[in-house]
């Protein structure tokens, strides 16, 4: 069985450091092992993944306390924007997320950096650094252990990830659902306060940027839907690009490759239960992010259709950028040439079945249907 305390013993002994920034992570922290023991039916070697996973969360939240407090200029550092992609899953949100990073005005959080940000990365060095290819082995590795997610989410070591591991850090994300099946603990992480998550996550950013500029960021991972008060009180300069698909096109993709991370850490078959389960999560943050929206106002958000991905990106990026107020200008070339290097389906198309998950098209189409009502949603 996973145990909390020894996991945070472990991490403290790896690091020689004990203080965590305060204990508001606890009650995530203490929830997700309870329901990986009761709820996961984890194997050896899932128990085994799982606990590096958390060691590592942790071990890095104690490395990023150390540095801040040896270093308290860090929290004058200006966060610009940031710029939020949301939408559901499979919606054309890592294809988005590449072609902004490919803009030089934007600050990505890179999966090196994300993996292992301390020591903070140096503007002189952020192309050269070893912590690249530390990233980029342990890309392959996972590739080579479960191959299917080379096609499935393709990432590298230099690109934009998703920031999961800085709410992660807090232990207070659905991404932990994604890993393994958690429900209890799923059920808690969509409702909890995500206020302390988001001052945490605006903490690392500024880390990050600290000697190595731009500081307009870009920043993406769907589950931001759950929670956008509790982001906006966080980053109140904070605009969004809402990426848009019909969701009985996306949902079945959604459930595969859950179902297929899951397989890394559990036998366990619940197909029709993992199909439920992500219809309400997903039909619950598109409606809390279309009330934030009514809320907020239409001025901070830009729409684009995953139709309009695929035919013409960098026109859809442009689009986009000029109704948030922002010029793609000499960002245009980059952008054009990570398009043309990564054309649709580049790296393999999968159609995945509903009925796979228990699901309908005509029920998904149903629970999604003020969503489709108010945006013109192509498949």
């Amino acid at each position: 069985m996973l145990e909390a305390a020894s996991l945070i013993e472990g991490a403290c002994t790896r690091t020689g450091l004990d203080d965590f920034g305060g204990t508001t992570w606890e009650e995530g922290l203490t929830r997700l092992v309870d329901a990986l023991n009761a709820e996961a039916t984890l194997t050896e070697s899932g128990q085994m993944i799982l606990e590096m996973r958390i060691g590592m969360l942790l071990a890095n939240r104690l490395r990023i306390t150390a540095v801040l407090d040896a270093n308290p200029e860090i929290v004058d550092e200006a966060i610009e924007g940031p710029l939020f992609i949301i939408g559901l899953p499979r919606t054309g949100t890592t294809a988005l997320s590449n072609l902004v990073a490919a803009d030089p005005q934007i600050r990505s959080v890179r999966l090196w950096e994300s993996s292992d940000p301390v020591p903070p990365p140096e503007a002189a060095t952020q192309d050269s650094d070893p912590r690249i290819d530390q990233a980029r082995h342990g890309l392959e590795a996972m590739y080579e252990t479960f191959p299917r997610m080379r096609s499935l989410h393709l990432q590298t070591a230099t690109g934009p990830t998703e920031c999961q591991d800085l709410l992660g850090m807090e232990f207070r994300t659905a991404h932990f659902d994604g890993m393994a099946r958690v429900p209890s603990y799923a059920e808690w992480a969509i409702d909890c306060d995500m206020s302390t998550a988001y001052a945490f996550h605006r903490r690392v950013l500024q880390l990050l940027q600290w000697h190595c500029p731009p500081r307009l960021w870009h920043l993406k991972t769907p589950v931001h839907m759950l929670a956008l008060d509790d982001l906006r009180a966080a980053y109140p300069g904070a605009k969004f690009l809402w990426t848009h698909r019909d969701p009985a096109a996306v949902l079945g993709s959604v459930c595969s490759l859950i179902a297929y991370t899951r397989s890394w850490v559990s036998d366990r078959d619940d197909a029709d239960e993992l199909g439920r389960e992500q219809l309400a999560l997903w039909a619950e943050a598109i409606r809390r992010a279309m009330d934030f929206r009514d809320r907020l106002g239409e001025e901070w958000f830009a729409d684009i259709e995953f139709a309009s991905l695929q035919s013409e990106p960098v026109a859809a990026v442009a689009d986009a950028y000029q109704r948030l107020g922002l010029d793609l200008g000499e960002g245009r070339g980059p952008v054009e040439d990570w398009a043309r290097a990564h054309p649709p389906g580049a790296h393999g198309v999968h159609e995945f079945a509903l009925d796979e998950f228990g699901l309908e098209v005509s029920a998904v189409r149903h629970a999604f249907s003020a969503y489709l009502d108010r945006f013109a949603v192509s498949e």
